[in-house]
């Protein structure tokens, strides 16, 4: 083998084992974090990257349920980093946002046959107001089983960002209180509509009271983590959500998380030939 070969063999060799470090110390790293998967739509109707057909649902579920999976709420997630209090083995945290009425009528039924419990953001203005979302009685029903956990999605899908810093009070203060006033429970955390916040806005939840507030960003809830932009792992924004595929994303987030990152911003700077080449399931 000539010299070039040698050091080109070498170098390669020094490339994977780098690589496969970084990959252990981010794994590591993650250890004590929580998988909070996010979802929108279930159903076998619409082919949109917020759709997850529902017996793809099914196995992701039963995966969960059969691998030793413990489902918690975010309020058991924040009182185990502020109080000490235990988390169970393998802790996932299962979300929806927006309040679809498939959301009872397709994933609900799927929750209940594997115990497994949920949370669903909801729009406030939507419920009972459109055929697509769901209905006071329905969720009055899905909270009385002990499974499901509602939270704020403001009060009508508003980019927070970008509204008056009036509306944008009432979208979040409001919605806060219709939904405990409907509800009968305290209502503790947000999901940006879009997945779009600042610096400003974080404050505002923090004044309204909400104990924190989720993104869309994919990656872990972490101890670590500002309480008011945790990560989550989006099981959305493709048509082909396989077994396979959610199962990279759940259990190899420390690795994808920050390559899903690269690839964005890539994209964003309108460099797509060199994004293809990152790896993003």
């Amino acid at each position: 083998m000539t010299t070039w070969l040698k050091r080109l063999a070498a170098f390669l060799l020094a490339v994977l084992l780098a690589g496969i470090g970084i990959c252990l110390y981010l794994m590591h790293n993650a250890a004590n974090s929580v998988p909070v998967l996010n979802y929108h739509q279930i159903n076998d109707r619409d082919e949109n990257a917020l759709t997850v057909h529902t017996d793809q649902f099914e196995a992701q579920m039963k995966y969960l349920a059969d691998n030793g999976y413990h489902t918690i709420t975010p309020s058991e997630m924040i009182a185990a980093w502020d109080e000490g209090q235990p988390l169970p083995d393998k802790p996932v945290i299962i979300t929806f946002d927006d309040g679809y009425a498939d959301n009872y009528r397709n994933a609900f039924p799927i929750l209940e046959k594997y115990n497994l419990s949920g949370t669903i953001f909801l729009i406030s203005d939507y419920v009972s107001t459109y055929p697509n979302y769901l209905t006071w009685t329905q969720a009055a029903e899905m909270q009385e089983s002990g499974l499901i956990n509602f939270e704020s999605h403001t009060l009508s899908h508003a980019q927070l960002d970008s509204t008056s810093p009036e509306e944008t009070w009432n979208q979040i203060d409001g919605s806060k209180k219709a939904l405990e006033w409907k509800l009968g429970k305290t209502i503790n955390f947000l999901a940006y509509p879009c997945g779009s916040y600042d610096e400003e806005l974080q404050q505002l939840v923090k004044k309204a009271g909400y104990k924190g507030a989720f993104t869309v960003n994919y990656g872990l809830a972490n101890q670590s983590e500002n309480r008011y932009i945790l990560d989550r792992v989006p099981i959305f924004g493709c048509t082909n959500h396989t077994l396979l595929r959610f199962k990279l994303r759940l259990q190899y987030s420390p690795i994808f998380a920050p390559l899903a990152r690269l690839h964005r911003e890539l994209v964003d700077g309108n460099h797509t030939f060199l994004a293809r080449f990152i790896p993003t399931p």
